[in-house]
């Protein structure tokens, strides 16, 4: 009896998402991160320069592929560092997302045996692999200046941007560890899903040259489609389409920014009511 109401919704007492004490909170979040940063290097005679490499050589293969092969970058201006752009915020995104699917199962002793803010785990995650964004946006800013991008003041709308992905990251992670738990499908489904995100955003073609208005508009209500847009715009080739252009209208765009705030909104909120029984479904 005690289980079937629980599964209509009776409070389960146990440690909560998230407490009250904010500096304890994000103590814990930078310390676990930081903690797992340094342990996926640890004995490694390149350390960090292995995370760095892994965008590089998928920029590598698909620049020649889509170069030499099929020339997708034929009217595209700066289309190598349009590639590299759109692979390293897209990995940052998928990394983020497929690491939290196994989050809460791969911390399960900790999960367990100790009792703290149980939204740390995914957020750690994310903070893990905003390290390696942070680092690998450096060798790409690089990148874009060495094929001839001017510096310009609009650079600094890189920072929403960043901000915008970061917050859908972080809510498709929340949802994503609180579900996994309990329904073990999530992981294979996921995998399948970052795969149709990567190939239908706008990162190995230029989103003008999809012929169709209203698929080209299907595409651009994706938020990554969206950000990696206008990424390309402000920080890359203002000549290309900005992103309000390529959904059809600026009030267009409210759509993908309604989806980061609801996805954000529905991981937190499933978070919040699945973390108190998170260890009894390990």
């Amino acid at each position: 009896m005690e289980a079937d109401s629980a599964q209509l919704g009776r409070p389960i007492r146990g440690p909560s998402a998230f407490s009250g004490d904010l500096g304890r909170f994000f103590a814990l979040t930078l310390h676990l991160a930081a903690m797992e940063f340094k342990l996926r290097f640890f004995g490694s005679a390149l350390g960090y320069l292995w995370q760095l490499v892994r965008p590089l050589l998928l920029f590598g293969v698909l620049y020649l592929v889509f170069t030499e092969f099929v020339r997708l970058n034929e009217g595209v201006r700066y289309f190598p560092a349009v590639l590299l752009s759109g692979i390293v915020l897209f990995t940052f995104f998928a990394d983020c997302t497929t690491g939290s699917v196994t989050a809460v199962l791969d911390r399960e002793n900790l999960v367990r045996k100790i009792e703290f803010p149980r939204l740390v785990v995914p957020c750690a995650v994310v903070t893990t692999a905003f390290f390696n964004l942070a680092a690998n946006l450096l060798a790409v800013l690089v990148f874009i200046l060495a094929t001839g991008v001017d510096p310009r003041v609009e650079w600094v709308l890189a920072l929403p941007l960043i901000a915008a992905l970061v917050g859908l990251a972080l809510g498709v992670a929340m949802l994503l560890s609180a579900l996994y738990p309990r329904y073990r499908d999530v992981k294979p489904i996921w995998e399948v899903v970052v795969q149709v995100i990567f190939y239908g955003s706008p990162i190995l073609y230029a989103i003008e040259v999809v012929p169709d208005e209203t698929f080209r508009q299907l595409i651009m209500l994706s938020p990554i489609a969206s950000i990696i847009e206008a990424w390309r715009h402000w920080i890359i080739d203002p000549s290309a389409p900005t992103a309000a252009q390529a959904i059809g209208g600026a009030e267009l765009l409210l759509i993908p920014a309604a989806i980061v705030v609801g996805v954000f909104a529905l991981g937190l909120w499933v978070f919040a009511r699945q973390a108190p029984r998170l260890a009894e479904e390990l």
